[in-house]
């Protein structure tokens, strides 16, 4: 039986990288799963890649309507919803001393997509009188980095809000998690989006000499999402191959 058995997840962010592959986990542990992201093609892709127990939609986690209607579809299709994934995020370069709209569109997408997530899913999750909630923020959650000011500060906000949503939720039974992965080898940490290739650097930096993994990353949000993290709420989960433990000094 899988640790998943029975549950209906909501998966953002699931057209590639961690949110893709934490679907995968997912069905294969049992769980019916619901794909969203602004990239209809490889979500629909994955869909079929998974079948029955995976559909698609296209979900802007800016917009409080469509927001609805994912949840909407979600459970006309399962019949219910027991997890919410907020993977869906965006990243890029934002000096202090640059404009301010990245900063403005760095938290629309990665504090109040997540925030809008969680509120769509509360009456669901009420009605299964249980659900877990996982965040995805990251190691600048935690630590600040220079010249990605925004992104920074959307993933602190998400880290914030998820220990709230934690505090509020208990009394419904509902747990709301964070993870914090470090350089993960996905889409986002390329050099087509960030102009340069951080992964060398990213894994000096880490005590473990590598950039992680997707699924390594996936595996733990299935920890968080099943009954084996019954006592978890409220909490950040950090994934770095120990870039945050402390400074490795040369020799």
């Amino acid at each position: 039986m899988g640790r998943l058995e029975g549950k209906v997840a909501l998966v953002t962010g699931a057209g590639s990288g961690m949110g893709a592959q934490t679907a995968r986990r997912f069905v294969a542990e049992g769980a019916s799963v619901m794909l969203a992201d602004m990239n209809a093609a490889p979500t629909e892709a994955l869909a079929t890649e998974l079948g029955d127990s995976a559909n698609a939609i296209v979900l802007d986690v800016t917009d409080e309507v469509a927001w609805a209607a994912a949840v909407d579809a979600t459970v006309a299709a399962f019949g219910g919803i027991d997890i919410l994934v907020n993977c869906a995020g965006i990243t890029g370069m934002s000096p202090l001393d640059g404009p301010v709209e990245p900063f403005r569109k760095m938290m629309e997408v990665n504090f109040f997509g997540t925030l809008l997530g969680m509120q769509a899913v509360l009456a669901p999750l009420r009605a299964r009188g249980a659900g877990s909630i996982v965040n995805f923020s990251s190691i600048n959650g935690i630590a600040g980095a220079a010249a990605t000011g925004a992104y920074v500060a959307s993933k602190f906000a998400v880290r914030g809000i998820t220990k709230t949503a934690g505090i509020e939720l208990g009394k419904d039974n509902i747990r709301v998690n964070s993870v914090h992965p470090g350089a993960i080898a996905t889409p986002m940490t390329s050099k087509e989006v960030l102009g340069f290739d951080p992964r060398p650097y990213l894994a000096k930096l880490a005590s473990l000499g590598r950039v992680g993994e997707a699924d390594e990353v996936a595996q733990l949000v299935v920890f968080l999402a099943s009954d084996e993290s019954s006592y978890c709420t409220g909490a950040e989960f950090v994934i770095d191959g120990g870039v945050l433990a402390g400074l490795s000094w040369p020799g």
